[in-house]
């Protein structure tokens, strides 16, 4: 019990990302986030950045004012997720199950006694970051430890070297001197609770004692003095592959040429057959999503007897669905492809359904 639970996470995310995609980035101060010149908002900053005194959240044009050095970026969602998808496949390779957390990180259920003392624990974790770095090109930070929120505790505080390693023994000395706001479940609320009993730490939070914390928290405080002794009862909800694959791309201008909205989504087939292929999959369900100009949505969707993963099955079943809406008619301003329905790659005899027209 030990080593059971791993929390593996590319730190600042998108940063990470836009770095692996440009390297001239590395090492300068980048901010992220909407356009400035209409209030957007920060959505992540790279450490240089955030020594400036940025913050997530904060106006880009506040926070370029706070580094102006800074390079600014718009937010690339679309990436994001791409990259995301390629993460999520990675540390599936390497593990009994995982459950996502959003789209940087994921929680790791690892074999039942197979990590039992802490030199494997910690092959274990850079044996992950190096397989992250080596196929993907990007930082990992891992944390592994007898509990699940211990385990994300322990990945955020691994410092420089981006491992660290709790066993179920060090539990009560990792904890003691942290402040109680890294419990999960300690809100502002909570904090300013905390902060008028004069308690600083996780240490002096269990040394006053339950009655004197339950008294001033009630039911609320009984669970966080739980997790303050390092416990947790929840289990990793791990799926053995992702339940849906998307991809969208959204035009600089609106788009009314049929053949330009065709060659597009032939390109967002093929990185959709890449997804099924990297992780051994196929779709039995296919759906396009259209956003007109002028704002409206539109979705079609078909589901499949025979299921589909080539690009060229894929996109023959989004043109189909095309045809049924108004592109080429009415100018377009993004076009997204889904798969659902994903499960294991059948035998290679298999055959394609014939389709309908």
């Amino acid at each position: 019990m030990s080593y059971r639970i791993a929390y593996a996470e590319v730190p600042w995310f998108y940063v990470s990302v836009a770095r692996q995609d440009n390297p001239a980035l590395r090492g300068q101060a980048v901010i992220i986030g909407g356009d400035p010149d209409k209030r957007g908002k920060v959505q992540s900053a790279s450490h240089e950045a955030l020594s400036c005194g940025v913050t997530v959240g904060m106006a880009v044009a506040d926070a370029h004012g706070l580094c102006p050095e800074a390079v600014l970026l718009r937010t690339d969602v679309a990436r994001y997720r791409e990259v995301s998808a390629l993460l999520k496949s990675t540390l599936r390779t390497c593990t009994l199950g995982i459950e996502v957390d959003g789209n940087a990180g994921a929680y790791l259920e690892l074999e039942p006694g197979s990590l039992r003392d802490e030199a494997s624990a910690n092959a274990t974790a850079r044996g992950l970051a190096d397989r992250v770095r080596e196929e993907l090109g990007l930082p990992l930070r891992v944390g592994i430890a007898p509990v699940k929120f211990l385990s994300k505790l322990a990945a955020l505080e691994s410092g420089p070297e981006g491992v660290c390693c709790i066993a179920e023994a060090d539990v009560a000395d990792f904890l003691a001197a942290l402040p109680p706001e890294r419990l999960p479940g300690v809100g502002a609320k909570t904090r300013e609770a905390l902060a008028e009993m004069k308690i600083a730490t996780i240490g002096e939070l269990l040394a006053r004692g339950d009655a004197e914390v339950e008294s001033r928290l009630g039911t609320h405080g009984r669970r966080i003095l739980a997790h303050a002794r390092g416990e947790d009862g929840s289990q990793v909800r791990s799926v053995a592959h992702p339940m849906s694959l998307s991809h969208d791309f959204t035009f600089e201008e609106p788009v009314l040429e049929r053949a330009a909205v065709e060659s597009c989504l032939a390109r967002l087939c093929k990185t959709a057959e890449g997804g099924l292929q990297q992780q051994q999959l196929c779709a039995r369900r296919v759906a396009i999503k259209l956003r007109y100009a002028e704002g409206t949505t539109a979705t079609r969707t078909r589901t499949f007897k025979n299921p589909l993963f080539n690009a060229s099955e894929i996109h023959f079943a989004a043109l189909r669905l095309l045809d049924r809406t108004e592109a080429g008619k009415t100018p377009l301003r993004l076009i997204g492809i889904a798969l659902a329905g994903l499960g294991p790659k059948p035998e290679p005899d298999a055959q394609l359904e014939l389709f309908e027209r």
